[in-house]
């Protein structure tokens, strides 16, 4: 059974400490716990591991946030994934800092990335892991904020945040959305 994990975010050094790319934290760090290694593919890097009798497909998008549904569907197909074994993760300006939340469907709650995928895919129905990165930010700046740098606070809590954000994606796979979201969401 092959699951896709899919981590948002913006290809460039310019954008790798940024709020923006918490998708691309939660790549690496799935790869990291199990010792796989990202390679340049078409539309992405891209990584596979197994677990627990499962397959693992694990991309980061190397088309920019604005057109990741383009990667999440090729993968998709190429890798002859369901939608039903799909999960994205995002950053999120509707929540606080650290507050990690998984859906099993819903809107695309303002998010480029989102908004891209749902219209490539014609639907919301799928699996995501929204990642809170807050909103301290002045009106109009939304925009500077979601692709500044992680403030010094941040970075202390900045691992946990990631390390549960990755378990969340592999008890997707292993106990299903619904279980899921009850244990990984009251915490």
């Amino acid at each position: 059974m092959k699951f896709l994990i899919v981590g948002l975010g913006n290809i460039g050094a310019e954008y790798a400490n940024t709020r923006h790319n918490i998708g691309f934290l939660v790549a690496d760090e799935l790869a990291a716990k199990h010792n796989a290694t990202f390679s340049t593919e078409r539309y992405a890097d891209k990584t596979e591991f197994r677990s627990k009798g499962k397959t693992f497909i694990v991309i980061k998008p190397s088309t920019y946030m604005n057109l990741s549904g383009n990667a999440l569907r090729y993968w998709m197909q190429q890798e002859k994934v369901l939608l039903e074994h799909v999960i994205v993760v995002t950053d999120d300006l509707a929540l606080p800092f650290g507050k990690v939340r998984m859906r099993g469907k819903g809107s695309d709650g303002g998010h480029n990335g989102l908004k891209h995928i749902q219209q490539i895919l014609n639907t919301g129905d799928y699996a995501r892991i929204r990642v809170g990165v807050g909103n301290e930010f002045a009106k109009g700046q939304q925009v500077d904020y979601v692709l500044g740098a992680w403030t010094g606070e941040e970075k202390e809590g900045l691992e946990a945040v990631v390390q549960k954000s990755a378990q969340g994606c592999l008890s997707f796979a292993f106990i299903g959305v619904a279980l899921t979201m009850n244990t990984f969401n009251s915490k």
